[in-house]
């Protein structure tokens, strides 16, 4: 077992074991003594594990509601947040427990309802995908979209424990995996040149090295959000390639993945930061050979005037300018001001 802890006013551990899930029970009461607990998942996340869950759960006398919502991005709105609300009131009391079980979208639409239920609820993230097993779960993002964008409604709620298996990710269909290993190229380019080089070696590097990988991405989460919690500073580090991947994912209502929209956001920044020389030549190149070796699409069917008006819209603007990440070489990622106005040279998607 490795185990993480996350040192910020409220401090929380995270633990990375493959077989975690056979023992839920027994880590949940690490840090929940009570018995009412409320399981939010998604209907694929139940259909393969529910009923495993629910007899772990009850061999241990919980007193066990499972609320069920339809997978996808689409699901991160008021509409469901509404349903949650109404499935926790019949049942949720401020001193029970929340628990995310599922990818980033559950993850993200649990917290938010665990953050605002009651004025705050004991939560707990089982983070069943690749994205949110090395990004989402950890951090205390949480979030609903609105019509106007992706994210733009949440707050920070930390977990008071993540429970990891690796072996969750056995089921994923292939496309899953793409999905991850985008958010793990982002964390290799901002952050470490080294996990860059390994995932150029073997295409098998995720699979033969699976907590290794989880345990590097979250170390780096990790340093960033205790140094800048909030995301004013060096966390924004986090959000490379995510200014343009969440306008085209609102842009192509969600039809396609969060990590293939940021490796589009990714590839389509570097190219233009190189050119305009603010990034080191021949990083655009590795960039594009990485992604080519994992088989992740960079190039979408969409134009710069179909997204920029989406960016503006961005949380990550301020007044006049946009913090956008660059990279200056891969493993060295840093924060730009760049005023509107010039804006367009550096997202175009052209």
């Amino acid at each position: 077992m490795i185990k993480i802890d996350i040192n910020i006013p409220k401090k929380y551990e995270i633990i990375i074991e493959k077989g975690a899930f056979r023992n839920i029970a027994k880590e949940i009461k690490e840090v929940y003594k009570g018995l009412r607990l409320a399981v939010i998942t998604d209907e694929n996340i139940y259909s393969l594990y529910g009923e495993q869950l629910r007899n772990s759960l009850l061999k241990e006398n919980y007193d066990l509601k499972i609320i069920v919502i339809k997978p996808g991005e689409n699901s991160k709105s008021f509409e469901t947040l509404i349903k949650i609300y109404s499935n926790l009131s019949e049942y949720i009391r401020r001193n029970d427990l929340i628990a995310a079980f599922g990818g980033g979208v559950v993850g993200d639409l649990a917290g938010f309802a665990a953050s605002t239920y009651m004025r705050g609820v004991k939560f707990i993230q089982i983070p069943t995908t690749l994205l949110s097993q090395i990004d989402s779960s950890i951090g205390g993002k949480t979030a609903i979209n609105i019509p106007e964008g992706k994210n733009l409604v949440g707050s920070f709620y930390h977990p008071d424990k993540v429970i990891i298996d690796p072996l969750l990710l056995k089921t994923l269909p292939d496309k899953y995996i793409r999905d991850g290993m985008g958010e793990v190229i982002k964390y290799a380019c901002v952050k470490d040149e080294n996990l860059f080089n390994k995932l150029m070696t073997s295409k098998n590097y995720m699979h033969e090295n699976i907590e290794e990988l989880i345990c590097t991405c979250l170390n780096i989460k990790k340093e960033l959000v205790e140094k800048d919690e909030k995301d004013y500073g060096l966390r924004m580090l986090l959000n490379f390639g995510h200014t343009i991947g969440h306008a085209i994912e609102k842009y192509l209502n969600y039809t396609i993945s969060h990590g293939e929209a940021v490796c589009f956001g990714m590839y389509h920044i570097t190219r233009n930061s190189q050119k305009l020389g603010f990034t080191k030549a021949d990083t655009f190149e590795k960039l594009t050979a990485l992604l080519d070796h994992y088989n992740i699409k960079y190039n979408l069917p969409v134009s710069t005037k179909d997204i920029i008006k989406l960016i503006y819209l961005d949380k990550k603007s301020n007044s006049d300018f946009i913090n956008l990440v660059l990279l200056k070489e891969i493993g060295k990622g840093y924060i730009q001001k760049v005023p509107l106005d010039n804006l367009y040279d550096f997202i175009d998607v052209g």
